[in-house]
């Protein structure tokens, strides 16, 4: 069995994440087709994690991918996630992970609609009020969540998600429906409303924002070819590894694994790891590089076994006690620290370990990238890391 060392899977990384200054890329199509999906639970990750990955990017570049060509589409799916797809890997989501997704939420909204008290039958008020919505959108209009409730008088309730709870939770339905119809793929989060770091989506009928919109894969053949992209991204990695980032069954990965013929290899660690058939061959060392990705990167969040890229003493700096990442800052394939911003946006360095000097300096160079990229926007997050709430800029 060929054995896949960590300092391999590091190279591997650099190079097929084009995170690494010598494997950038030059649009976000291709970036994004690099890592399978992006994460865009926080708007401003996508275009973040597009500019570690692409030379000389545009604001506008990543406006047109999204909303102009749309070859790059936002999709909830795996782990009830946002995330941003190739266009030609929707169908595999939608027929496995959003489906999957969709029968869970679908199931607790309806119980949601009865417990709050707008109807006795959930099941059917949701029917209904999906099917006012697409009646409502059928002319081809983008109208935000404000807009549709404001539109669609089946949208205009409220349900309170804390019954017997000391706290409460009273929250419009509205959101909550536009959701359920995104991740079903009946409608989709098209044109931002507002700032590029902040989500205000105008929903319309994916139909139109497609143009033609493809037909759904069978659930088996959609998660093989996630599992497909995903280890031509990611591979090696675990079952565990592959089980945690779809959201799914070890039955589903197990399946899914034997339908591509995913070759097992022997990793640094007690797992095993699987790439693609022809996926077996060594890669070559690359230089050391630098790189500063933001809050959530799909690289950070590959894996869920994480110990070739981070030192177990940093995990709980890195990560928050749900699993999310912060922003990272990385030296060579491993996760050495974290960045944030002063008041004036400008970037800076936290680092949990001594680099040296010259990772230090190449650290430096990447954060006065990333400043002048920003150019005096501040990024905001939920998902401040320990680290990030740690540092003093």
């Amino acid at each position: 069995m060929r054995h896949l060392p960590d300092d391999e899977r590091r190279a591997r990384l650099a190079r097929r994440h084009a995170i690494a200054p010598a494997a950038r890329v030059a649009d976000p199509e291709t970036a994004t087709r690099a890592m399978t999906v992006l994460h865009a639970t926080e708007p401003a990750t996508v275009y973040l994690s597009l500019f570690a990955r692409v030379d000389g990017l545009l604001h506008d570049d990543v406006d047109r991918a999204l909303y102009d060509d749309r070859s790059i589409v936002k999709q909830l799916a795996m782990r009830r996630t946002l995330f941003v797809f190739p266009r030609d890997l929707l169908p595999a989501a939608w027929g496995s992970a959003s489906a999957r997704v969709a029968t869970q939420l679908r199931t607790r909204l309806a119980k949601e609609v009865e417990r709050g008290g707008l109807a006795d039958d959930g099941a059917a008020w949701l029917d209904a009020a999906c099917a006012a919505v697409i009646a409502r959108l059928a002319d081809g209009a983008e109208l935000s969540v404000q807009a549709l409730r404001e539109q669609v008088p089946e949208l205009a309730g409220r349900v309170d998600l804390a019954v017997g709870k000391a706290y409460g939770a009273n929250v419009s339905i509205a959101p909550r429906v536009l959701t359920q119809m995104g991740v079903e793929a009946a409608i989709v989060r098209g044109r931002n409303g507002g700032h590029w770091r902040i989500s205000r989506p105008q929903w319309t009928l994916m139909s139109g924002w497609l143009g033609k919109e493809p037909i759904p894969l069978k659930a088996d053949e959609g998660f093989a070819e996630l599992v497909r992209r995903w280890l031509r991204t990611f591979g090696p990695g675990t079952a565990a590894d592959l089980q945690w980032w779809l959201g799914g069954t070890a039955g589903a990965v197990r399946r899914a694994l034997a339908d591509v013929g995913a070759v097992e290899v022997r990793l640094d660690g007690p797992a095993g790891g699987w790439v693609l058939p022809d996926d077996v061959d060594p890669v070559g060392e690359v230089e050391p590089w630098a790189a500063l990705l933001p809050v959530l990167d799909p690289t950070t969040m590959g894996w869920k076994e994480r110990g070739f890229y981070l030192a177990s003493e940093h995990t709980p700096y890195v990560f928050d006690t749900n699993g999310n990442a912060g922003t990272t800052a990385w030296w060579d394939g491993r996760v050495v620290g974290c960045w944030v911003q002063d008041p004036d946006g400008v970037v800076h360095l936290e680092l949990l370990e001594d680099v040296g000097a010259d990772a230090r300096a190449a650290l430096r160079a990447e954060a006065e990238r990333l400043t002048a990229w920003l150019d005096g926007v501040k990024v905001a997050t939920v998902y401040q890391s320990p680290a990030m709430r740690a540092a003093r800029p």
